[in-house]
Protein backbone atom coordinates (compact mmCIF):
# COMPACT_ATOMS: atom_id res chain seq x y z
CA UNK A 1 0.00 0.00 0.00
CA UNK A 2 1.22 3.52 -0.79
CA UNK A 3 1.94 5.93 2.04
CA UNK A 4 -1.14 7.49 3.64
CA UNK A 5 -2.54 10.86 2.63
CA UNK A 6 -1.51 13.06 5.55
CA UNK A 7 -3.36 16.22 6.48
CA UNK A 8 -3.59 18.61 9.40
CA UNK A 9 -6.91 19.65 10.86
CA UNK A 10 -7.15 23.36 11.65
CA UNK A 11 -9.91 23.77 14.24
CA UNK A 12 -11.34 21.65 17.05
CA UNK A 13 -14.88 22.96 17.41
CA UNK A 14 -18.32 21.43 16.99
CA UNK A 15 -18.03 20.40 13.34
CA UNK A 16 -14.35 19.45 13.44
CA UNK A 17 -15.07 16.27 15.40
CA UNK A 18 -17.46 15.02 12.72
CA UNK A 19 -15.27 16.08 9.84
CA UNK A 20 -12.35 14.18 11.38
CA UNK A 21 -14.53 11.11 11.98
CA UNK A 22 -15.58 11.24 8.33
CA UNK A 23 -11.94 11.28 7.21
CA UNK A 24 -11.45 8.06 9.16
CA UNK A 25 -14.05 6.39 6.91
CA UNK A 26 -11.73 6.81 3.90
CA UNK A 27 -8.93 4.43 3.06
CA UNK A 28 -5.27 5.25 3.71
CA UNK A 29 -5.84 8.69 5.22
CA UNK A 30 -4.08 10.01 8.32
CA UNK A 31 -4.59 13.13 10.40
CA UNK A 32 -1.05 14.07 11.36
CA UNK A 33 -1.88 16.91 13.74
CA UNK A 34 -4.58 19.26 15.01
CA UNK A 35 -4.22 23.01 15.44
CA UNK A 36 -6.52 25.05 17.64
CA UNK A 37 -5.81 28.43 19.23
CA UNK A 38 -7.10 26.95 22.52
CA UNK A 39 -4.69 24.06 22.95
CA UNK A 40 -6.86 22.18 25.45
CA UNK A 41 -9.60 21.81 22.84
CA UNK A 42 -7.12 20.40 20.33
CA UNK A 43 -5.81 18.01 22.98
CA UNK A 44 -9.29 16.78 23.87
CA UNK A 45 -10.18 16.10 20.24
CA UNK A 46 -6.81 14.49 19.51
CA UNK A 47 -7.15 12.14 22.46
CA UNK A 48 -10.65 11.14 21.45
CA UNK A 49 -9.70 10.60 17.78
CA UNK A 50 -6.21 9.08 18.28
CA UNK A 51 -4.25 11.95 16.73
CA UNK A 52 -0.69 12.15 18.07
CA UNK A 53 0.26 15.82 17.89
CA UNK A 54 -1.44 19.12 18.67
CA UNK A 55 -0.41 22.75 18.24
CA UNK A 56 -1.70 26.17 19.23
CA UNK A 57 0.32 27.89 16.50
CA UNK A 58 -0.35 27.01 12.83
CA UNK A 59 3.03 28.24 11.62
CA UNK A 60 4.83 25.90 14.01
CA UNK A 61 2.65 23.01 12.88
CA UNK A 62 3.43 23.61 9.22
CA UNK A 63 7.15 23.86 9.95
CA UNK A 64 7.25 20.54 11.81
CA UNK A 65 4.80 18.31 9.95
CA UNK A 66 5.08 16.60 6.56
CA UNK A 67 1.65 17.11 4.99
CA UNK A 68 -0.31 16.64 1.79
CA UNK A 69 -3.02 19.19 2.67
CA UNK A 70 -4.66 21.18 5.43
CA UNK A 71 -8.36 21.01 6.31
CA UNK A 72 -9.64 24.28 7.78
CA UNK A 73 -12.64 23.93 10.11
CA UNK A 74 -12.30 27.13 12.13
CA UNK A 75 -14.43 30.24 12.63
CA UNK A 76 -14.92 32.02 9.32
CA UNK A 77 -12.68 34.98 10.20
CA UNK A 78 -9.69 32.63 10.37
CA UNK A 79 -10.25 31.06 6.95
CA UNK A 80 -8.42 33.63 4.85
CA UNK A 81 -5.23 34.00 6.94
CA UNK A 82 -4.93 30.24 7.43
CA UNK A 83 -5.49 29.61 3.73
CA UNK A 84 -2.80 32.11 2.78
CA UNK A 85 -0.43 30.57 5.32
CA UNK A 86 -0.93 27.08 3.92
CA UNK A 87 -0.51 28.36 0.36
CA UNK A 88 2.80 29.97 1.35
CA UNK A 89 3.93 26.50 2.43
CA UNK A 90 2.84 25.04 -0.90
CA UNK A 91 0.02 23.00 0.61
CA UNK A 92 -3.42 22.32 -0.88
CA UNK A 93 -6.27 23.72 1.19
CA UNK A 94 -9.69 22.32 2.01
CA UNK A 95 -11.76 25.11 3.56
CA UNK A 96 -15.12 24.84 5.28
CA UNK A 97 -17.95 26.97 3.97
CA UNK A 98 -18.47 29.89 3.88
CA UNK A 99 -15.06 30.57 2.40
CA UNK A 100 -14.88 34.01 3.96
CA UNK A 101 -16.93 36.72 5.64
CA UNK A 102 -16.83 38.93 2.52
CA UNK A 103 -16.81 38.29 -1.20
CA UNK A 104 -13.59 40.25 -1.63
CA UNK A 105 -11.84 38.14 0.99
CA UNK A 106 -13.05 34.92 -0.63
CA UNK A 107 -11.75 36.14 -3.98
CA UNK A 108 -8.38 36.92 -2.40
CA UNK A 109 -8.16 33.37 -1.04
CA UNK A 110 -8.75 31.91 -4.49
CA UNK A 111 -6.15 34.22 -6.05
CA UNK A 112 -3.58 33.46 -3.34
CA UNK A 113 -3.87 29.72 -3.94
CA UNK A 114 -3.78 30.12 -7.72
CA UNK A 115 -0.66 32.27 -7.49
CA UNK A 116 0.96 29.63 -5.26
CA UNK A 117 -0.18 26.89 -7.69
CA UNK A 118 -1.95 24.96 -4.94
CA UNK A 119 -5.55 23.70 -5.01
CA UNK A 120 -8.20 25.43 -2.93
CA UNK A 121 -11.22 23.19 -2.38
CA UNK A 122 -14.44 24.10 -0.58
CA UNK A 123 -15.86 21.67 1.94
CA UNK A 124 -19.45 21.98 0.70
CA UNK A 125 -21.20 18.77 1.71
CA UNK A 126 -24.95 19.41 1.29
CA UNK A 127 -25.02 18.61 -2.42
CA UNK A 128 -23.59 15.20 -1.47
CA UNK A 129 -26.66 14.14 0.49
CA UNK A 130 -27.90 10.84 -0.94
CA UNK A 131 -31.50 11.96 -1.68
CA UNK A 132 -30.27 15.16 -3.35
CA UNK A 133 -27.89 13.18 -5.60
CA UNK A 134 -30.77 10.83 -6.48
CA UNK A 135 -33.02 13.79 -7.33
CA UNK A 136 -30.35 15.29 -9.56
CA UNK A 137 -29.88 11.97 -11.38
CA UNK A 138 -33.62 11.85 -12.17
CA UNK A 139 -33.59 15.49 -13.30
CA UNK A 140 -30.73 14.80 -15.73
CA UNK A 141 -32.73 12.07 -17.49
CA UNK A 142 -34.93 14.82 -18.94
CA UNK A 143 -38.15 12.90 -18.31
CA UNK A 144 -39.90 15.89 -16.76
CA UNK A 145 -38.71 18.19 -19.55
CA UNK A 146 -37.39 21.70 -19.07
CA UNK A 147 -37.67 22.67 -15.41
CA UNK A 148 -39.51 25.98 -15.38
CA UNK A 149 -39.99 26.39 -11.62
CA UNK A 150 -38.50 24.98 -8.42
CA UNK A 151 -39.10 25.41 -4.71
CA UNK A 152 -36.43 24.56 -2.12
CA UNK A 153 -37.53 24.70 1.50
CA UNK A 154 -35.38 24.47 4.62
CA UNK A 155 -37.71 25.52 7.43
CA UNK A 156 -37.74 24.23 11.00
CA UNK A 157 -37.44 25.22 14.65
CA UNK A 158 -34.34 23.19 15.48
CA UNK A 159 -32.53 24.82 18.47
CA UNK A 160 -29.35 25.47 16.53
CA UNK A 161 -28.20 28.10 19.02
CA UNK A 162 -27.92 25.53 21.81
CA UNK A 163 -25.06 23.60 20.17
CA UNK A 164 -23.51 26.64 18.46
CA UNK A 165 -24.26 29.66 20.68
CA UNK A 166 -21.84 31.89 18.76
CA UNK A 167 -24.42 31.95 15.95
CA UNK A 168 -26.51 34.32 18.06
CA UNK A 169 -23.81 36.99 17.78
CA UNK A 170 -23.44 36.96 13.98
CA UNK A 171 -24.62 40.06 12.16
CA UNK A 172 -25.26 37.80 9.16
CA UNK A 173 -26.72 34.44 10.10
CA UNK A 174 -29.00 32.14 8.12
CA UNK A 175 -28.02 33.27 4.63
CA UNK A 176 -24.33 32.96 5.44
CA UNK A 177 -24.70 29.72 7.42
CA UNK A 178 -27.46 27.68 5.74
CA UNK A 179 -27.78 29.85 2.65
CA UNK A 180 -24.29 28.77 1.59
CA UNK A 181 -25.57 25.19 1.50
CA UNK A 182 -29.00 25.76 -0.03
CA UNK A 183 -27.88 28.21 -2.70
CA UNK A 184 -25.07 25.80 -3.64
CA UNK A 185 -27.65 23.02 -4.06
CA UNK A 186 -29.64 25.35 -6.32
CA UNK A 187 -26.55 25.96 -8.45
CA UNK A 188 -25.79 22.22 -8.49
CA UNK A 189 -29.26 21.47 -9.87
CA UNK A 190 -30.06 24.45 -12.09
CA UNK A 191 -26.88 26.37 -13.00
CA UNK A 192 -25.88 29.97 -12.42
CA UNK A 193 -28.25 32.76 -11.44
CA UNK A 194 -28.85 35.74 -13.71
CA UNK A 195 -31.17 37.58 -11.32
CA UNK A 196 -31.84 37.46 -7.58
CA UNK A 197 -34.30 39.01 -5.15
CA UNK A 198 -34.21 38.44 -1.38
CA UNK A 199 -36.15 39.36 1.75
CA UNK A 200 -35.08 38.56 5.32
CA UNK A 201 -36.57 38.66 8.82
CA UNK A 202 -35.47 38.24 12.44
CA UNK A 203 -37.91 36.26 14.59
CA UNK A 204 -35.78 35.13 17.53
CA UNK A 205 -35.50 38.24 19.75
CA UNK A 206 -32.08 37.40 21.22
CA UNK A 207 -30.00 37.13 18.02
CA UNK A 208 -28.13 39.71 15.96
CA UNK A 209 -28.68 38.44 12.44
CA UNK A 210 -31.53 37.15 10.31
CA UNK A 211 -33.09 33.75 11.01
CA UNK A 212 -35.52 33.81 8.06
CA UNK A 213 -34.75 34.44 4.39
CA UNK A 214 -36.53 34.01 1.07
CA UNK A 215 -34.51 34.13 -2.15
CA UNK A 216 -35.94 34.05 -5.68
CA UNK A 217 -33.63 33.53 -8.67
CA UNK A 218 -33.72 33.02 -12.42
CA UNK A 219 -31.21 30.25 -13.07
CA UNK A 220 -29.37 28.38 -15.80
CA UNK A 221 -29.91 27.89 -19.52
CA UNK A 222 -33.43 26.63 -18.81
CA UNK A 223 -34.35 29.93 -17.17
CA UNK A 224 -35.74 28.15 -14.12
CA UNK A 225 -37.43 30.31 -11.49
CA UNK A 226 -36.03 29.01 -8.19
CA UNK A 227 -37.32 30.02 -4.77
CA UNK A 228 -35.26 29.11 -1.69
CA UNK A 229 -36.91 29.44 1.73
CA UNK A 230 -34.75 29.27 4.86
CA UNK A 231 -35.90 29.49 8.47
CA UNK A 232 -34.98 28.48 12.00
CA UNK A 233 -38.22 30.08 13.26
CA UNK A 234 -40.81 27.81 11.63
CA UNK A 235 -42.90 25.39 13.67
CA UNK A 236 -44.52 22.67 11.59
CA UNK A 237 -46.67 19.76 12.63
CA UNK A 238 -44.14 17.36 11.11
CA UNK A 239 -40.67 18.88 11.23
CA UNK A 240 -37.81 16.79 9.84
CA UNK A 241 -34.60 18.67 10.60
CA UNK A 242 -32.24 18.87 8.76
CA UNK A 243 -34.03 17.74 5.61
CA UNK A 244 -34.32 19.99 2.58
CA UNK A 245 -37.62 19.59 0.71
CA UNK A 246 -37.89 20.33 -3.01
CA UNK A 247 -40.48 20.49 -5.76
CA UNK A 248 -39.30 20.88 -9.35
CA UNK A 249 -41.91 21.51 -12.05
CA UNK A 250 -41.07 20.66 -15.65
CA UNK A 251 -42.85 20.88 -18.97
CA UNK A 252 -43.70 17.15 -18.86
CA UNK A 253 -43.82 16.38 -15.16
CA UNK A 254 -42.45 17.09 -11.71
CA UNK A 255 -39.82 15.88 -9.27
CA UNK A 256 -40.20 16.03 -5.51
CA UNK A 257 -37.81 15.50 -2.62
CA UNK A 258 -40.32 14.72 0.10
CA UNK A 259 -40.02 14.09 3.85
CA UNK A 260 -38.20 10.97 5.03
CA UNK A 261 -35.87 10.90 1.99
CA UNK A 262 -38.52 10.06 -0.63
CA UNK A 263 -37.87 11.05 -4.26
CA UNK A 264 -40.97 11.11 -6.47
CA UNK A 265 -41.27 11.67 -10.20
CA UNK A 266 -44.70 12.34 -11.70
CA UNK A 267 -45.45 12.37 -15.44
CA UNK A 268 -48.48 11.56 -17.58
CA UNK A 269 -47.63 7.88 -17.12
CA UNK A 270 -48.01 8.10 -13.32
CA UNK A 271 -45.78 8.50 -10.26
CA UNK A 272 -42.52 6.69 -9.60
CA UNK A 273 -41.10 6.85 -6.07
CA UNK A 274 -38.11 5.54 -4.14
CA UNK A 275 -36.63 6.24 -0.74
CA UNK A 276 -32.93 7.18 -0.38
CA UNK A 277 -32.01 7.17 3.32
CA UNK A 278 -28.49 8.19 4.33
CA UNK A 279 -25.84 5.75 5.52
CA UNK A 280 -25.83 5.61 9.32
CA UNK A 281 -22.29 5.93 10.68
CA UNK A 282 -21.71 5.03 14.36
CA UNK A 283 -20.11 8.41 15.10
CA UNK A 284 -22.93 10.44 13.55
CA UNK A 285 -25.39 12.14 15.86
CA UNK A 286 -28.99 11.05 15.45
CA UNK A 287 -30.29 14.50 14.50
CA UNK A 288 -27.46 15.10 12.00
CA UNK A 289 -27.31 11.65 10.35
CA UNK A 290 -28.24 13.02 6.93
CA UNK A 291 -25.64 15.78 7.07
CA UNK A 292 -22.87 13.68 8.60
CA UNK A 293 -23.19 10.98 5.94
CA UNK A 294 -22.77 13.61 3.23
CA UNK A 295 -19.47 14.73 4.78
CA UNK A 296 -17.95 11.34 3.95
CA UNK A 297 -18.98 11.54 0.29
CA UNK A 298 -17.86 15.16 0.02
CA UNK A 299 -14.43 14.34 1.42
CA UNK A 300 -14.13 11.28 -0.80
CA UNK A 301 -14.62 13.55 -3.82
CA UNK A 302 -12.08 16.11 -2.58
CA UNK A 303 -9.56 13.41 -1.72
CA UNK A 304 -9.83 11.86 -5.19
CA UNK A 305 -8.95 15.25 -6.69
CA UNK A 306 -5.98 15.74 -4.36
CA UNK A 307 -4.77 12.26 -5.29
CA UNK A 308 -5.17 13.12 -9.01
CA UNK A 309 -7.74 10.35 -9.33
CA UNK A 310 -10.78 12.51 -10.07
CA UNK A 311 -12.21 16.02 -10.29
CA UNK A 312 -13.40 18.05 -7.32
CA UNK A 313 -16.90 19.45 -7.71
CA UNK A 314 -16.49 22.24 -5.17
CA UNK A 315 -13.27 24.06 -5.97
CA UNK A 316 -12.62 27.46 -4.45
CA UNK A 317 -13.18 29.07 -7.84
CA UNK A 318 -16.53 27.32 -8.24
CA UNK A 319 -17.62 28.08 -4.68
CA UNK A 320 -17.01 31.77 -5.29
CA UNK A 321 -20.26 31.71 -7.27
CA UNK A 322 -22.11 30.46 -4.19
CA UNK A 323 -20.42 33.14 -2.05
CA UNK A 324 -21.47 35.67 -4.67
CA UNK A 325 -25.12 34.59 -4.35
CA UNK A 326 -25.02 34.83 -0.54
CA UNK A 327 -23.72 38.39 -0.62
CA UNK A 328 -26.01 39.38 -3.49
CA UNK A 329 -28.90 38.15 -1.32
CA UNK A 330 -27.82 40.43 1.53
CA UNK A 331 -27.42 43.35 -0.87
CA UNK A 332 -30.86 42.70 -2.36
CA UNK A 333 -32.49 42.53 1.09
CA UNK A 334 -30.77 45.76 2.16
CA UNK A 335 -31.81 47.64 -0.98
CA UNK A 336 -35.24 46.06 -1.48
CA UNK A 337 -34.55 45.36 -5.13
CA UNK A 338 -33.61 42.57 -7.53
CA UNK A 339 -29.96 42.30 -8.59
CA UNK A 340 -27.85 40.62 -11.23
CA UNK A 341 -25.38 38.66 -9.08
CA UNK A 342 -22.90 38.59 -11.97
CA UNK A 343 -22.56 42.38 -11.85
CA UNK A 344 -20.97 44.49 -9.07
CA UNK A 345 -23.37 45.11 -6.19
Amino acid sequence: MSRPFRFALFGAGFWAQYQLAAWHELENVECAAIYNRTLSKAQALAERMCVERVYDDPQTLLEHESLDAVDIVTAVEAHAPLTRLAAQHGLPVICQKPLAATLAEAESMVVACEQASVPLLAHENWRWQRPIRALQARLLTGRIGRPFRAHLQYSNSFPVFETQPFLKTLAHFILSDMGSHILDVARFLFGEAESLYCQTDRVHPDIQGEDVATVMMRMGDAGTTVTCELSYASRWERERFPELFMLIEGERGSLELAPNYWVRETTAEGTWSQRYPPIRYPWASVEHTLVHASIVDCQRNLLSALRNEGTAETTGRDNLETVRLVHAAYASADRGMALNPREPF
